[in-house]
């Protein structure tokens, strides 16, 4: 039998009804003895580790988590996290780049209903993450609605259905069924076997996210640069773009580049890649310094930009981690993968 340790984080999955509503209450313990046919395939060490909605869940959190899923990797065949699933796709992007070369699975999951209440989807979400284990993938996970999704590929695109999370524009990793699980060929996308596991926590939580809506006012930017941020991702328009005419953005981010600010930009679009040498509106950006998202995902980018500035600061060297694939983040023509 494998050997798995169970970290509870808090979240809705934890979640009893109190006189401001719900929050966190159950330990994972207690998770256990709901679902005892796990306890019957897998040798089981569970830890209360945070009592957290996922919405206090920050870079220092993330760096906490990294740190003891770190120190149980030797000891253990795979890693499970209980968590919010309000966060869950920035805390699975964060560890995907902390973790880095992994050989054994960490499964982040968690519940849109407590695990107590009628109808809850939060056994059916533990035993899948417990399947993605079995399967031995060697990447960080999200496993919810029968579904293990590459972490920094996930995000949560609904608040009520329990097929809360996608994949965005790359495939599941696999699925539950019921004759068990079925991989795709894209879990071994990234090969890390001749590479050993590294932990790089560093991280710089002085990164802002910016919407563009038509009209935003340049001088945004200039506050921003005042507040001290060292990296801004932009949200921009259709396939990749911004508006230059009367409101002109372009100085203003040619500026904060100037200063070593690093800027990503991505389309708002949720699916398909930004290409922003399309149109001229996107070309602006470019020329100017501005790092294209490709097909990453919001989140993976906000939290590759906290760790990447957290390894360098150096805005070239920056570049050069968003031109490399670290966890199947990124779709480029040619991958690779490294661990700076």
């Amino acid at each position: 039998m494998k050997k798995v340790l169970l970290l509870a984080t808090g979240g809705t999955i934890a979640a009893r009804r109190g006189r401001q509503g719900l929050a966190p209450d159950i330990n994972c313990g207690d998770f256990l003895d709901m679902i005892p046919e796990m306890k019957k395939n897998f040798l089981i060490e569970s830890r209360d580790i945070l009592n957290l909605d996922s919405s206090n869940i920050q870079p220092e959190e993330w760096q906490y988590i990294a740190g003891i899923v770190t120190q149980a990797l030797s000891d253990f065949d795979g890693v499970i996290i209980t968590h919010g699933t309000d966060t869950m796709a920035y805390t699975a992007s964060a560890l995907s780049y902390m973790l880095q070369n992994l050989k054994k699975p960490v499964v982040l999951t968690g519940a849109q209903i407590p695990i107590e209440q009628m109808f809850t989807d939060a056994r059916r979400n533990l035993q899948t993450a417990f399947a993605a284990v079995e399967a031995g993938i060697p990447k960080v996970m999200v496993a919810f609605d029968d579904k293990i999704i590459n972490g920094c590929r996930a995000t949560k695109v609904r608040t009520l259905g329990f097929n809360a999370f996608e994949s965005i524009s790359a495939n599941y990793l696999g699925e539950v069924y019921a004759d068990g699980v079925h991989l795709y060929d894209n879990y071994k996308v990234v090969h890390t076997e001749e590479k050993p596991f590294c932990l790089k926590e560093n991280l710089c939580p002085n990164v802002f996210l910016l919407k563009l809506i038509p009209g935003t006012n340049p001088d945004i930017f200039e506050c921003l640069l005042n507040m001290g941020y060292r990296g801004i991702v932009i949200e921009a328009f259709g396939a990749g773009g911004t508006h230059f005419e009367r409101r002109n953005l372009i100085p203003k981010l040619k500026k904060l580049i100037d200063h070593g600010v690093s800027i990503v930009a991505r389309s708002q679009c949720l699916y398909e890649k930004s290409d922003f040498s399309l149109y001229e509106v996107g070309r602006k950006l470019l020329d100017c310094g501005v790092i294209p998202g490709r097909d990453m995902t919001t989140e993976a980018i906000v939290t590759k930009l906290m760790w990447a500035l957290g390894q360098t600061e150096d805005s070239s060297e920056v570049w050069d981690i968003f031109n490399t694939d670290y966890a199947g983040e990124i779709s480029l023509e040619h991958n690779k993968t490294a661990c700076i």
